[in-house]
């Protein structure tokens, strides 16, 4: 483990990608294979490959304490060296080092093989004093920069300039392999210590799709305005971007997996999508956004709606009648035993729509699962009129629903279309190139996102928090208030949208008007007046206002306004009506079209 900390240190001081691949090509050259595979495993910031649903089931406080009585220091002395740091591994470095460190193992340093055992074994432990003893024994065996690394694996932050790419590339050089190869082989098994063990043997070519594991999400970059975005293509398809979250679904044999964009299996949150799902055909993952779904009406519920579902372990029959869900698919990433994501967009458009006719039939369905082809243009796309989607969507009684698609003659029309989709409750439009192949983990110019802010509130600063990583050493979390009835009532919190100067100026300014300091946080005078954006106002106990902004984002320092000028209470609650008010109909249109 010490020599795998050494190549961490080393790739963590050099800024060039290529001697970050050079270094680890000669790391994985100088160990035994074994030794490889599982550092190959920890290089791409995990304790197991990624496939596999194993946790530690180790929180961070129990991590902390760990450290502190390891080291000897205490806890005050740890949370010293962290606000050094802003940085778990670091500040157990650091604590590691003090000569009052206790160390009463008798037992050399491990190896990497023996870490990944003790990561099974804590795994595999049951309760907290089981897994406290065989991590503390761990700690108490480790040097201090092995401590670092070791504590970084765990909280799963190594934060050296190291992405799983570059582990890729650098397996392909260790063992004269190509680099696509290599991250084809990783994406189908989703297990970079496999594939090293597979280019070691030059059998990348044997690596199979393994289902039930997620693979990486194709993103999209944003655009302002719809010139921007009609200018970019010549051939687009066009679909409204759903205010839900994302998610991949797996289906396989009797089981079904859905995965968050960070990877998280979310299944047991939307049970009632298992069985509309195992309708579609066998072995495929596909790609789309769970909704909370009105179905008399045929749309999509404000996001906050959905809130009350995610993160739940169990979901009451209460629960699904009072937020019933769909899922509103749009993509498919493999299909019929193949990986499909090299074709272009308009072949995979025509694999969705015979997924769902498959579906129709299917004896484990009785219900349709999707909209209806209406039309399809010279590329084979389906093809809607803007007029008729509402009445397709709320044709399909099946939770699983196939995502309208358009096409836009000029900007004007885009900016219908947009005014169309948000009178359906979804917050824009994707505007997606019909050649386009599906890339994982990528957010390139193949598709692009329309959607506006909902809209601005001024706001007045109340509290801040020290930051992470690079900003460790500023006050970059900021906590902010509007004015209540009695007194200012927090709305939300931001860390984005200020440059690196206006922080650290900010900082100098919050220290100087500190009210309170509470270690990692302070309470300030609520003298700094802001302008923040936000995508929508949620219902929340999160804050004393009972509200909560969703996508919050610090526009601009409003310098030329007092506290006394901010935005109320009143009227965050008329945003909120407004997202919620009944849609009207319109002309033309089966169902409700008009905020």
């Amino acid at each position: 483990m010490q020599r795998l900390s050494e190549v961490c240190e080393a790739i963590a001081a050099t800024t060039k990608k290529t001697e970050k691949v050079r270094l680890l090509a000669d790391y994985f050259h100088s160990r035994t294979l074994d030794e490889s595979v599982a550092s190959a495993v920890f290089l791409s910031g995990r304790a197991f490959p990624a496939w596999e649903e194993t946790t530690l089931g180790v929180g961070g406080m129990l991590l902390w304490r760990l450290i502190a009585e390891s080291s000897g220091v205490g806890e005050a002395a740890l949370t010293a060296a962290y606000r050094r740091h802003g940085d778990l591994g670091a500040a157990a470095f650091d604590v590691m080092t003090s000569p009052t460190r206790r160390s009463t193992s008798v037992l050399a340093s491990p190896n990497v093989i023996e870490v990944a055992d003790v990561f099974r074994a804590v795994a595999g432990a049951r309760g907290v004093a089981a897994k406290s003893d065989l991590l503390k024994e761990l700690l108490v065996r480790v040097s201090p920069l092995e401590a670092k690394y070791v504590v970084k694996i765990i909280t799963g932050e190594l934060r050296i300039g190291l992405k799983e790419s570059l582990v890729e590339e650098a397996i392909a050089a260790a063992y004269d392999a190509q680099p696509s190869e290599v991250q084809r082989a990783n994406m189908l098994l989703g297990d970079v210590g496999e594939t090293l063990r597979l280019a070691a043997s030059h059998r990348l070519g044997e690596a199979r799709m393994r289902l039930l594991h997620p693979i990486g999400f194709m993103l999209a970059s944003p655009v302002e305005t719809s010139e921007e975005a009609f200018d970019f293509f010549q051939h687009a398809v066009i679909e409204d971007k759903y205010d839900g979250i994302r998610a991949q679904a797996h289906v396989s044999g009797d089981h079904v997996r859905l995965f968050s964009r960070t990877f998280d299996d979310v299944t047991g949150a939307f049970p009632e999508l298992v069985d509309p799902l195992l309708a579609l055909p066998d072995g495929l993952i596909i790609d789309g956004e769970v909704l909370a779904w009105d179905f008399a009406a045929g749309r999509a519920l404000p996001f906050a709606d959905l809130q009350t579902r995610l993160g739940r372990k169990r979901v009451t029959e209460a629960m699904r009648r009072e937020t019933p869900v769909a899922y509103m698919v749009f993509d498919v990433l493999y299909a019929d035993g193949e990986l499909v994501i090299d074709r272009p967009l308009h072949e995979r458009a025509k694999l969705v729509d015979g997924i769902f006719e498959q579906a129709t039939a299917s004896p484990r369905s009785a219900v349709t699962t999707g909209t209806r082809l209406q039309a399809q243009d010279s590329q084979g796309l389906l093809q809607f009129e803007p007029a008729v989607i509402e009445e397709q969507i709320s044709s399909a009684p099946s939770a699983v629903i196939r995502a309208p698609q358009v096409r836009a003659d000029s900007a004007e029309h885009l900016d219908r279309l947009f005014e169309q989709a948000q009178s359906r409750g979804n917050e824009g439009l994707m505007i997606k190139n019909v050649n386009s192949t599906y890339t994982p983990g990528r957010r390139g110019r193949a598709w692009l996102k329309l959607k506006r802010e909902l809209a601005t509130l001024d706001v007045v600063v109340t509290s801040v928090e020290w930051g992470h990583g690079k900003r460790a050493n500023v006050l970059s979390d900021v906590t902010f208030a509007v004015i209540g009835h009695t007194g200012l009532l927090n709305i939300g919190k931001a860390y984005s949208g200020l440059t690196d100067r206006e922080i650290d100026d900010l900082t100098r300014w919050f220290l100087e008007h500190t009210v309170a300091d509470h270690g990692f946080w302070r309470e300030v005078e609520p003298k700094l007046v802001l302008e923040v954006a936000f995508n929508a106002v949620m219902q929340s106990d999160r804050h004393n206002s009972g509200y909560a902004l969703r996508f919050p984002r610090i526009l601009r320092i409003r310098t030329d306004k007092t506290p006394d000028e901010i935005d109320t209470i009143e009227t965050v609650a008329q945003i909120y009506n407004r997202q919620h008010r009944p849609r009207k109909h319109s002309a033309g249109s089966a169902r409700d079209s008009a905020a």
